[in-house]
């Protein structure tokens, strides 16, 4: 089978997508995928999500995050964005999306804007509302585990 001439091949954008969860919540690829297809599903309908074409083309984890490089068809870059934005938990668990940038080849997007922003969490136990607990320290935030759950909170709301 032959390739198709350039002026006929499909344009793409890539995106460099950072998101954060809670600390105790592992994200996997194809759950991101999924999400992310529906996401766009509920916000453009079926025939919307088809144009975009979101595939996720890169990810890596770490505790409580991940990086990802999504795909999708050029002029469709601002419809991708508010299907990101939309994504508002992954299998239970509550995330923050942040696109970094976008880029028209994959090897630019991973040299601009990935490996950046995934810090190692620091463990460290804190005095918050009058109790010790742990926390786990980034970038001057502190996610503060308060029974089941976790409070997000800055280094100034502890010590």
């Amino acid at each position: 089978m032959k390739h198709l001439p350039k002026h006929l091949q499909p344009r793409w954008r890539y995106l460099a997508v950072e998101s954060t969860t809670w600390p105790d919540h592992a994200l996997e690829r194809d759950v991101f995928q999924r999400e992310l297809y529906y996401s766009a599903q509920n916000l453009l309908g079926d025939a919307g999500s088809a144009q975009l074409d979101l595939s996720v083309v890169r990810f890596r984890t770490s505790d409580g995050g991940c990086e990802a490089v999504v795909r999708v068809y050029r002029g469709h870059v601002s419809a991708a964005r508010a299907a990101l934005a939309c994504l508002g938990s992954i299998a239970g668990s509550p995330i923050g999306i942040r696109i970094r940038g976008v880029s028209g080849t994959i090897r630019a997007c991973e040299e601009k804007y990935m490996g950046r922003g995934l810090q190692q969490r620091e463990e460290r136990d804190v005095v918050f509302e009058n109790a010790n607990r742990t926390a786990h320290c980034f970038d001057g935030r502190a996610d503060i585990r308060v029974g089941d759950a976790f409070v997000g909170a800055t280094t100034l709301d502890f010590e």
